[in-house]
């Protein structure tokens, strides 16, 4: 399935109350009718908080709230882009030059990095407009990836106008790291699922290569997601950077502290690889080389045998570069066993489908379908 491209079917607007809403709204802003809808859900992660960007594999499910894109392909250069939330104003720019101001997390940015990003996969320099009129019913800033799916809704809307295919994966790879132009250091995580989901499925999310596997869950199953309401939007603080470097300046101290060659390490499951030993003993390594309190930049710098000017320019990034001390025992120590949850909860389910199969067929030779 992750090798297909995005699915296409015709529906009957009239037949669907969002779709025909939408269009009567695309009506009204634009004065014309959209050619096409694109929609790509939003998620939530069953297992694996804060890892993904470490390299590390978790197991996140699709939900059935959504952002939804009325597109209409236009002759001029120009791109329009309009919300069905007045919370969110209209915006309007060449498509052939985009900036996006990583400072200003604003909506339309977000829109902005999925085009972007297809744009300089192809290596186009000229892009036909298009208007856009999207209506979102993820709570925003919730958890729930809300900014990831509109970045790869806006991503498979540029692709089709553009009348070019990728596959499932590629499109994951591209918005995943095309997110990163608004400042946001992901992992891919909330790509991979809005664009490799299944109706019924969980999926185990696995990186370098990406890949997806189904993880049936139990029949009848219900997942309550209880929404806070306390918003935090990833790209207008400097948190979830934070702890993205922490996992980066961890991996570097850890490789140094092993001897390992550690200036092109940049996540922790790169460490655990190169040494060749299991999850339990990285955590033992943690507890060896890392201190609980948390490192001032003089003490990586001590640590990794280099200048504090080297460290802010080399390794640093601009939404982090301010920072006066870095937890790196706490993030190490997290991912690592996070990680060994992950994979226990996986040779659980494994386990449960092995039985499942054995039970059916009665064969000693009997093995876990492919997903």
């Amino acid at each position: 399935m992750a090798a297909e491209d995005p699915a296409k079917r015709r529906v009957q607007v009239a037949e669907h109350p969002r779709l025909l809403k939408l269009k009567e709204m695309f009506n009204s802003k634009f004065g014309s009718t959209p050619k096409f809808y694109v929609r790509a859900p939003g998620r939530v992660n069953i297992i694996g908080e804060h890892i993904d960007y470490c390299g590390y594999s978790v197991i996140p499910m699709a939900v059935e709230q959504d952002m939804l894109i009325a597109v209409e392909p236009v002759k001029t250069h120009t791109l329009q882009l309009a919300n069905t939330d007045p919370l969110y104003p209209d915006f309007s720019t060449t498509a052939n030059n985009i900036s996006i101001d990583k400072t200003k997390p604003l909506w339309h940015n977000y829109f902005l990095c999925g085009f972007k990003g297809i744009q300089e996969h192809f290596g186009l320099s000229k892009l036909p407009g298009m208007n856009c009129l999207v209506d979102g019913n993820i709570p925003p800033s919730s958890g729930l990836s809300s900014s990831s799916a509109l970045v790869c809704c806006a991503g498979l809307v540029t692709l089709t106008v553009l009348g070019m295919n990728l596959s499932k994966v590629e499109l994951a790879e591209i918005c995943a790291k095309s997110e990163r132009y608004i400042g946001t250091e992901g992992g891919g995580m909330d790509q991979s699922i809005s664009f490799l989901a299944e109706e019924g499925t969980a999926k185990l999310i696995e990186f370098s290569p990406l890949r997806a596997t189904d993880v049936k869950l139990p029949s009848g199953a219900v997942f309550v997601i209880a929404n806070s309401c306390v918003e935090m939007n990833k790209a207008a603080t400097s948190h979830f950077n934070v702890r993205v470097m922490e996992c980066r300046l961890a991996a570097k101290v850890l490789a140094k502290h092993k001897g390992l060659q550690w200036d092109n390490i940049l996540q922790l499951e790169e460490v655990q690889s190169k040494l060749g030993i299991s999850l339990e003993e990285m955590l033992l390594v943690t507890e060896d080389a890392l201190h609980a309190e948390p490192y001032s930049r003089e003490e990586i710098c001590r640590c990794l045998g280099i200048s504090l000017e080297e460290l802010c320019t080399q390794i640093l990034t601009p939404n982090t570069q301010d920072e006066l001390t870095f937890k790196l025992y706490q993030r190490a120590k997290h991912v690592y066993s996070e990680a060994a949850r992950v994979l226990q909860f996986k040779q659980e389910v494994w386990g449960q489908r092995l039985t499942t199969h054995w039970s059916r067929m009665g064969r000693l030779h009997c093995v876990p379908s492919a997903g």
